[in-house]
C-alpha cells in the first residue's frame, strides 16, 4: 500500500496499457506546450522519435481518474538514446 504523497516503483512495461496511454498523453501534451495535493503524479521515462532520432524523455503526468482530470506538468529529453531507428 502506498503512503500517502509517497512515491513508489511501479512495473512499467510495454504491455501496461495504462503507463502506455500515460506516457502517449505525456508525449500529446508536450507537443501543445503547457506539489500536487491530491491524485496520483506519474514520473514516466519513455522513448521517443524525435526527428529521426530515438531519445529518452522524463515527463510528470498528476492524473485524478476520478475527475477525469490528467494534466502534464514536465516533459524534458533526458539523454539520446543509442539505438537507431530502422
Amino acid at each position: 500500500m502506498a503512503t500517502v504523497g509517497g512515491v513508489r516503483e511501479v512495473e512499467a512495461t510495454a504491455n501496461n496499457q495504462e503507463i502506455v496511454n500515460l506516457a502517449r498523453f505525456a508525449v500529446d501534451e508536450h507537443n501543445k506546450k503547457q506539489q500536487v495535493v491530491s491524485g496520483t503524479l506519474y514520473d514516466i521515462t519513455l522513448e521517443a522519435v524525435e526527428g529521426g532520432q530515438k531519445k529518452l524523455f522524463e515527463a510528470k503526468v498528476w492524473e485524478k481518474p476520478w475527475m477525469q482530470f490528467k494534466e502534464l506538468k514536465e516533459f524534458n529529453t533526458v539523454a539520446q538514446s543509442h539505438s537507431s531507428t530502422a
